[in-house]
């Protein structure tokens, strides 16, 4: 093998490396996405607890908050982006996934509704 040649498989090698680094995240991003959980898990807790919000409110709250969780849980824990071509696959294919499961949950359950209203006449 010439020198040239082990030279480029040295470099593919390293940026192979970095490119695993990037895609597994640091210590940082895990305290930023953990630091994120437990204020969006504190903040309805607090809402329902203390009562002092109105119930659609506290609704909202919580739908809200938990949204905004998921978010950070896509972003910090799951590390799906839009930024690079890897990422937008990934990304793309948990949606596809998300949605396939949404609707066999949400089909079961309307057949099983729609199987016991049927039971009572």
């Amino acid at each position: 093998m010439s020198h040239s040649e082990s030279q480029a498989l040295a470099q593919m090698d390293v940026h192979e490396h970095e490119h695993e680094h990037d895609s597994h995240g640091s210590v940082k991003s895990y305290l930023i996405g953990f630091v994120l959980s437990v204020i969006l898990t504190a903040i309805p807790f607090a809402a329902v607890m203390s009562g002092s919000l109105s119930s659609s409110t506290t609704f909202w709250t919580l739908v809200t908050t938990a949204l905004v969780q998921i978010w950070v849980h896509l972003k910090y824990f799951l590390h799906l982006n839009f930024v690079t071509e890897e990422g937008k696959a990934s990304t793309l294919s948990f949606i596809f996934s998300a949605l396939i499961i949404v609707m066999v949950v949400g089909l079961s359950v309307w057949i099983i509704y729609e199987s016991n209203a049927m039971m009572m006449y």
